[in-house]
């Protein structure tokens, strides 16, 4: 298996991640034309993790999305359905506690994360909602969720370039620095059919979550989503 179809089937997926797991994060920086390291920057101050916290880092991949929490003196749980992913964030990181699991079955008991954040991640869950939900079980009354995701350009120019972009200069890109380059097309095509940031906040809302809010990185490129689990 070299490519997911936009079904989302979870063990086609994952297989994709395993294929490209080495590589993953340098890919991502070249791609993202150096962008993704301003991305974590903002997914850190947003989820904000103070000494003590638990902090449940979803789709973590190789953990590196996990460190910051780390070195915030947080107890992160980076948590991933890619076994080849999780390999390599242990060689890497082997203090860190990697957890296998479904965004959609996580294996967590109910309401025992403070915060809980996933980056580039929620569109490559079969059931979108489902996954929400499970972030909302685990989080503790009054605790936060994070979501760093793709979302719509609020520009209608730059967002034809983007499109452009996606579909026409990423494949060939991705063919010169990563390991298996069709699964970057399966990411551009997932990246152009997901939700708008209006869209993903109301299925945020429509699971529990309320104070959903979000805030546009790069003129919409990506969007960074929050929300709160009520707590009484």
């Amino acid at each position: 298996m070299t490519r997911a179809s936009l079904d989302k089937q979870p063990h086609e997926v994952a297989a994709m991640f395993d294929d490209v797991a080495a590589r993953y994060d340098l890919t991502n920086d070249v791609l993202s034309l150096g962008q993704a390291r301003l991305w974590r920057k903002e997914v850190e101050r947003a989820v904000a993790a103070r000494p003590a916290e638990r902090v449940l880092d979803l789709a973590a991949g190789t953990g590196t999305s996990s460190l910051p929490f780390a070195r915030s003196g947080a107890y992160v749980v980076p948590c991933d359905f890619s076994v080849g992913m999780l390999q390599e964030g242990k060689k890497r990181h082997p203090w860190l506690p990697f957890a296998a699991g479904d965004g959609t079955r996580l294996p967590f008991a109910d309401e025992v994360f403070d915060a809980v954040t996933i980056s580039f991640g929620l569109r490559n869950i079969q059931d979108t909602d489902a996954a929400l939900a499970e972030l909302y079980r685990v989080t503790k009354p009054g605790g936060r969720v994070v979501i760093c995701e793709f979302s719509e350009p609020t520009w209608a120019p730059f967002r034809t370039v983007y499109t452009e972009y996606l579909m026409r200069a990423l494949p060939p890109v991705a063919r010169a620095v990563s390991s298996n380059p069709d699964a970057y097309v399966y990411l551009a095509e997932s990246i152009r059919t997901w939700p708008n940031q209006p869209e993903l906040a109301a299925r945020l809302q429509g699971v529990g979550w309320t104070k959903v809010a979000w805030r546009n990185l790069t003129g919409g490129v990506v969007a960074l989503h929050r929300g709160t689990r009520p707590a009484g």
